[in-house]
């Protein structure tokens, strides 16, 4: 029932359009080219004779209406002649442009002087009768009338074939084998045996539309069935705009041989087209959406979250698109001049971009963003002076979560020139700790507070002992400064505390253990007597450098590489007392 429903709209359609067809021609006439000079011209001429096109559509109604003594107005006789034989002469003309006439009737000039591809200034050729025996050119001839001026009526010589044409047409109509009341009561322009093949012809046309459906679905049934994909049902999807689509081509095709009169044919074929064209950018609306989708998740799906995020804003810009590439198609197709309304767009697009040129620079700074993927939902980044989450990505603005819990937004143009760091796509996080020991110390007791300290950092599991480094760097003005460089192997901030932590306890202890401490960068004053340094720790730490000068191994400039090889992981982290240690780093 939708399937019948649907035709049924097709055919009610045209029924509108030909009801309609007087205003449509104003309208042509109106949007052509030069239309203006035209409209001027015919307000001389009642009939609408000015130009080529006004003749031929003008002759067509007026005949179609019945009356055959006004539409003897457009044919090239005599007053006497057009007296007497004109309207019986106009009754032929208008059944041989019903059924013999080839020609396009879109493509018939509406210029006053005509076309110079279809003839001259005084004769334009619109078109030609074609029998079987024949071919005969239709001619316009331009003449100078008394009271209207300069009209175009159809040319003697094309009437002198008139008799002889419409003989041999009715000798071959079907109509002399069909009952008369069909044949004679007229509807719109149709006799009512052709409204009825119309109507005939509609459940016809669904079932070859349907089988075309099928047949273009049995080729992608065996690709899914060979490569083994199942079937999720995107293609049912697609089939009711090819419905609409194949359906109403093959109404067309079979209206072509029913022989329709001249001016109903050019309607419902330009009906049928739009309802074709309906149906093709329907299929493009679903294929876009479709596609959109799966890219979208193929995007999500790699991680790739903006490209994602892009896919949504180029589905909407391509449905635009293809709708408003649709509109202007049947309008084309309708025989409305799109010059004009290309013409206001243009001047339109240009005012709009001048008048948001704010907002198309952040949407187009939302584009970058979300192409380059430099930031996504999420990511922890530094705008300027400020850090925080991003939250949302929109096409105007970015919206980021600060730290102090405020929402910052950030418009996208000026994102897009913004430097930002993003602390999420770090691959490891950077510990680099300045200590400041006291003067005190002794030579070789900063080489053991080094050596220890650089057997850590290659010892802990969670430093990268590739990069680290630990360096006596200079003489500070109220401390020795040894500096540490090395790379903590997580991405995770919160892990990163902890780890920084337990590094920092370790070299708290190592200072300890090497009898020296940290220094102060201020002055002290001191009112009772300085305990001084442990001795017995100070005596300790420089006998084992003693003892490494002795065994030639002094770790310096560094440990020989087999030491570093044994370093590696040797320390438990976390330590084995702590309560986050499970069995596994237990055993």
């Amino acid at each position: 029932m939708k399937k019948l429903a649907l035709l049924l709209l097709v055919i009610s359609l045209s029924v509108h359009t030909l009801a309609a067809q007087s205003l449509v021609a104003q309208l042509n006439n109106l949007l052509k080219p030069n239309a203006p000079a035209a409209s001027a011209t015919s307000s001389s001429d009642p009939l609408g004779r000015t130009t080529p096109s006004g003749t031929v559509l003008g002759f067509l109604q007026v005949a179609q209406d019945g009356n055959e003594k006004v539409a003897a107005d457009y044919l090239q006789m005599s007053a006497a002649r057009r007296q007497s034989q004109g309207p019986d002469m106009a009754g032929k003309l208008k059944i041989l442009m019903d059924r013999a006439f080839v020609g396009s009737i879109r493509r018939i000039s509406t210029r006053p002087d005509g076309d110079p591809e279809f003839g001259s200034a005084d004769q334009q050729t619109v078109g030609e009768f074609s029998t079987r025996d024949a071919e005969i050119p239709v001619v316009l001839v331009r003449v100078n009338d008394p009271s209207a001026g300069k009209i175009w009526l159809f040319s003697a010589d094309t009437l002198s074939k008139v008799p002889e044409l419409y003989d041999y047409v009715e000798a071959h109509q079907v109509e002399n084998k069909l009952p008369q009341s069909l044949v004679r009561n007229v509807f719109l322009g149709m006799p009512l045996w052709q409204w009825l093949a119309l109507l005939v012809a509609i459940p016809i046309a669904i079932a070859i539309g349907s089988a075309i459906v099928l047949l273009l679905a049995i080729p992608r049934q065996l690709w899914l069935k060979f490569r083994n994909r199942p079937n999720l049902h995107s293609y049912s999807r697609m089939s009711k705009p090819l419905l609409l689509s194949f359906s109403a081509l093959a109404h067309r095709v079979m209206a072509g041989y029913l022989g329709l009169p001249l001016l109903p044919r050019v309607y419902y074929y330009r009906t049928a087209s739009v309802i074709i064209s309906l149906g093709f950018f329907w299929f493009l609306l679903r294929v876009t959406a479709l596609t959109m989708q799966r890219l979208r998740i193929h995007a999500i799906s790699g991680g790739r979250i903006g490209t994602g995020t892009l896919m949504v804003l180029a589905e909407r810009l391509l449905t635009a698109l293809v709708v408003v590439t649709a509109l202007l198609a049947m309008l084309a197709i309708m025989g409305f001049n799109l010059t004009t309304v290309l013409a206001g767009l243009g001047i339109g697009g240009i005012a709009i971009a001048f008048a948001a040129q704010k907002t198309l620079e952040n949407l187009f700074g939302g584009i970058s963003v979300l192409a380059d993927e430099v930031i996504r939902v999420g990511d922890y980044c530094r705008f300027a002076d400020r850090t925080g989450t991003v939250e949302d990505i929109s096409l105007r603005s970015t919206r980021v979560r600060t730290d102090a819990r405020t929402e910052l937004s950030i418009p996208n143009g000026t994102l897009a020139t913004m430097n930002i760091e993003n602390f999420t796509r770090r691959d490891k996080i950077q510990f680099a700790p300045v200590l400041a020991i006291r003067y005190e110390t002794s030579a070789d007791q900063l080489r053991y507070l080094l050596a220890e300290i650089r057997r850590m950092l290659y010892a802990h599991p969670k430093v990268e002992s590739d990069s680290a480094t630990i360096r006596f760097a200079n003489f500070d003005a109220s401390a020795l400064r040894i500096e540490i460089s090395s790379y903590v192997l997580t991405r995770d901030s919160n892990e990163f505390i902890a780890i920084r932590e337990d590094l920092l306890l370790r070299i708290m202890n190592i200072v300890e253990d090497s009898g020296t401490g940290f220094a102060f960068p201020s002055q002290t004053l001191y009112f009772s007597r300085d305990s001084g340094l442990d001795k017995e720790k100070a005596a300790a730490a420089e006998q084992q450098v003693q003892h490494w000068r002795d065994q030639h191994q002094l770790p310096f400039p560094d440990f020989a590489p087999a030491d570093m090889s044994t370093f590696r992981d040797t320390i438990a982290y976390p330590p084995p007392e702590s309560a986050s240690t499970d069995d596994e780093h237990r055993s």
